[in-house]
């Protein structure tokens, strides 16, 4: 049996179900609302690279997306497989202006990184980099990287920070990987990668809770917030991350505070564990947000070979802002 093959004849089959019920994407009369997309879409669109990404390039025109921000966004394995590819046949990121165009976006930037794991944004309009993170040696190291971005809609400058942080239960170059995991080694690494994100973005800079700021990436912790679905200790360290946001930044948890008492996954287990995060007079521009659980990204598929997922592990997040 061809696994593969029908794996991902039921994505595209999925996709073409996604196009053809609803149609997701602005109107004319919406051109001063400012359209934001985010996702984790796993090893820098691996199920969909051998079909040229068009499957991939036409869910994103559906949405009609004037930021998106991606994590993962790098080619790492050949199709298919988990067999990594060699630095000169990775056609990601060195082709992000070839995808970016097919489904409409002029302007891309990447973020600082350290290893196969990048965040790019991709836009309609350009994109100032204002800095790329990575951290600083020996023990501020942000392993994924991170970065900061500038845009402007309408005439308003919004700042936009991408991040994604150490995946992993121990911490990053623990010495014995499993005491480290025994003792949280992971949480509290991931909690010293926020802290040097903040503190060079948006903690930095004065009165930047009158300014528009948004944060989005691939957190891998959970949120305090979404306890009443977790039912966790109250001193679970998976919290520490967004205990530090919440306390120290001005950031608002945007799905959270959209719908309180609910719980929106953002991967293929009962986990949210992908955020964007907004300063108030950001947020009080929102008309829509939501967690996309279309027909082309919802209930992923994982291949038993490989452990990946068509399309994805994880789920995007839309935000549209009018910014009149």
């Amino acid at each position: 049996m061809n696994t593969p093959k029908i794996l991902r004849t039921i994505a595209t089959a999925a996709l073409m179900v996604a196009v053809a019920v609803g149609c997701a994407s602005k109107s004319e009369a919406e051109d001063t609302t400012l359209r934001v997309l985010y996702w984790n879409f796993q090893n820098g669109m691996w199920s969909d690279e051998p079909n040229g990404y068009n499957n991939f390039a036409a869910w994103v025109r559906r949405y009609d997306p004037d930021v998106c921000i991606w994590c993962e966004a790098q080619t790492i394995y050949k199709p298919y497989t988990n067999e990594a590819c060699a630095p000169e046949e990775r056609y990601l990121v060195a082709n992000w202006d070839k995808l970016a165009a097919k489904y409409g976006h002029t302007y891309w930037a990447i973020g600082g990184h350290r290893d196969n794991y990048p965040q790019v944004i991709t836009s309609k309009l350009p994109i100032e980099v204002v800095s790329q993170i990575v951290g600083e040696e020996p023990d501020s190291v942000v392993t994924h990287g991170a970065g900061h971005f500038r845009v402007e809609f309408n005439g308003k400058k919004v700042n936009i920070v991408t991040l994604h942080t150490w995946p992993q239960k121990y911490a990053y170059r623990a010495k014995d990987k499993e005491a480290s995991a025994a003792e949280n080694g992971g949480d509290k690494y991931r909690l010293k990668e926020m802290e040097y994100i903040c503190k060079n973005t948006i903690e930095k800079v004065a009165d930047a809770d009158k300014e528009y700021w948004l944060m989005a990436g691939d957190y891998n912790s959970r949120s305090r917030v979404d306890n009443h679905f977790y039912k966790w200790a109250e001193d679970d360290t998976r919290f520490l991350v967004h205990d530090y946001i919440r306390e120290n930044t001005p950031y608002i948890d945007i799905i959270a505070e959209r719908f309180p008492g609910e719980f929106h996954t953002t991967i293929a287990g009962k986990s949210r564990i992908d955020f964007i995060y907004c300063t108030a007079p950001l947020y009080e521009r929102i008309v829509d947000a939501y967690v996309v659980n279309d027909a082309y990204t919802k209930d992923p598929v994982r291949d038993e070979k490989t452990n990946f997922h068509f399309p994805s592990d994880h789920l995007p997040i839309l935000v549209d802002y009018e910014m009149k």
